[in-house]
């Protein structure tokens, strides 16, 4: 019978840790938007080729860019993009107006995720982005179009500012080659090479497109939960409760008796071992659906043993300050020890302690962070 409870009551620790994973998994996996549109405007710096005496001012204006961008999971994409620089003299320059046109094929990469951003940050994100494309330089006032073939990489910080947009700051390098024509349009070079070279600094708009609430750009795939730990404490547990067991069995009337074990000293050391934990999504202080078993099992723990009294200790995440994460474990401890008051427990059998940040969990993976953020209990 003894195995049977330590079994069950493990089981149920289990499943509520395992839940919560399949919960992230499913809100994760293909359910999130793909498409973007990304609009941008800025400045530039034609860097060479020049006719001696032809130049632009640092930063130059008018530099545009538009694109749309496919994400083909949260880390890597695919964009297609077009621009406009505009290339006119400064003052002391002889007076020249080009433009240049190009477009683009880009490989992006969500380097935000890939370096694990979520692990601090849920409002900064980083892309990087190269590719090749073919390019134009146009100068009207003396009828001259350069063709060119060009290879582009940058990147591109992002500010969250809602799920359905984000704002963007570009640092782009172009590199022409087979540029024929120097920038200002006055010159002809032999360049059968790389010649050319662009600096381009926008700021620009993310719109992410589609009916699923996130963009790949923000969302977190968590891998399944790693069992390991919870498995291994199982048998260490057994092998306490075989360790309870009397050598020495008493023979009444040539009957031997039954030994007894108190299933309660297993539910505690449960407990206080952290198996029953309520947990909470970020920034909140709501308990989430899956944590009712283990308010459950700690309600009925206490109803069974009158005399017992019990720490509620919040946790936070590694995420903000350390007086925002304070405050918030200890609103999460509160609000967890309401629920045991409005369900019959005594406010003087119930300690609520502000555990702040869980250092004790490696914030390298959303997964970790998410563990964190949570209540646990210790009997007394």
């Amino acid at each position: 019978m003894k195995k049977i409870v330590l079994t069950l009551a493990l089981a149920l620790a289990l499943a509520n840790v395992n839940a919560q994973t399949k919960t992230e998994n499913a809100d994760s996996a293909d359910r999130y938007n793909k498409w973007s549109v990304e609009l941008a405007a800025g400045v530039n710096k034609p860097q060479s080729p020049f006719t001696e005496n032809y130049f632009t001012t640092t930063p130059s204006f008018f530099t545009g860019d538009l694109g749309v961008r496919y994400m083909f999971n949260n880390k890597f994409g695919l964009k297609v993009d077009a621009g406009y620089n505009s290339f006119t003299s400064k003052d002391n320059s002889v007076d020249f107006d080009s433009k240049y046109y190009r477009a683009n094929l880009q490989a992006v990469a969500n380097l935000g995720r890939i370096m694990n951003f979520e692990t601090w940050t849920k409002t900064f994100g980083l892309l990087g982005h190269a590719g090749f494309g073919l390019a134009q330089l146009e100068n009207k006032d003396l009828h001259v179009k350069d063709r060119m073939g060009n290879f582009i990489g940058g990147i591109t910080g992002q500010i969250r500012l809602s799920d359905r947009f984000a704002l963007t700051g570009d640092f782009t390098t172009i590199v022409n080659t087979a540029q024929n024509v120097t920038f200002d349009g006055n010159s002809t070079i032999d360049s059968r090479g790389f010649s050319g070279v662009i600096y381009n600094g926008t700021i620009g708009l993310n719109v992410y497109l589609g009916s699923n609430t996130k963009h790949a750009d923000w969302v977190v795939i968590s891998k399944q939960t790693d069992l390991t730990d919870l498995e291994n404490k199982l048998a260490e547990l057994q092998n306490l409760v075989n360790n309870k067991v009397p050598e020495k069995q008493i023979v009444i009337e040539k009957q031997i008796s039954a030994p007894v074990v108190s299933d309660k000293d297993i539910v505690k050391e449960m407990i206080n071992d952290k198996y029953y934990s309520v947990y909470f999504d970020f920034n909140k202080a709501t308990p989430i659906e899956n944590s009712t078993a283990a308010i459950d099992v700690i309600l009925t723990y206490l109803r069974k043993n009158p005399s017992a009294s019990i720490d509620i200790i919040g946790y936070a995440d590694q995420v903000g300050s350390s007086e925002y994460n304070d405050k918030l474990s200890n609103t999460r401890a509160n609000n967890v020890k309401t629920i045991f008051e409005k369900a019959g427990i005594a406010p003087s059998r119930l300690n609520v302690v502000a555990g702040g940040a869980d250092t004790s969990i490696q914030k390298d993976s959303e997964e970790a962070i998410r563990l964190a953020r949570r209540v646990t209990f210790k009997v007394k």
